[in-house]
């Protein structure tokens, strides 16, 4: 199992990234994507999750309205488009699988703990 994920960089207040998380080595069609972010001395918290199945979406409080996630199947990767971006957003994003049997099913929010493969993160620094 891997998960590649890019798209990071260093952005002004307002602006927009769109983050990628290209899988391979499972059967994609069975298994959550969720994105998580950790900034410097916080705790690693989650942003976003994809479901498989019933296509159910969560985001987190902070980042509704401005992020979307989306997945493309044929490409067997999850983006993660971010607008508005906020000095608050800074952080290492990672994306990850659910273990089977978990996820955002119905929307629900999902504990990192649920998560069983790991990406290598990729830096969002939003500052002006």
């Amino acid at each position: 199992v891997q998960l590649q994920a890019s798209g990071g960089g260093l952005v002004q207040p307002g602006e927009s990234l769109t983050l990628s998380c290209a899988a391979s080595g499972f059967t994609w069609d069975y298994y959550a994507i969720g994105w998580f972010r950790q900034a410097p001395g916080k705790e690693r918290e989650g942003v976003s999750c994809f479901q498989s199945g019933d296509s159910s979406t969560y985001y987190a409080d902070s980042v509704k309205g401005r992020f979307t996630i989306s997945r493309d199947n044929a490409k067997k990767t999850v983006y993660l488009q971010m607008n508005s971006l906020k000095p608050e957003d800074t952080g290492v994003y990672y994306c990850a699988r659910a273990d089977a049997g978990y996820g955002c099913y119905g929307g629900r929010r999902s504990s990192l703990y649920e998560y069983d493969y790991w990406g290598q993160g990729t830096q969002v620094t939003v500052s002006s």
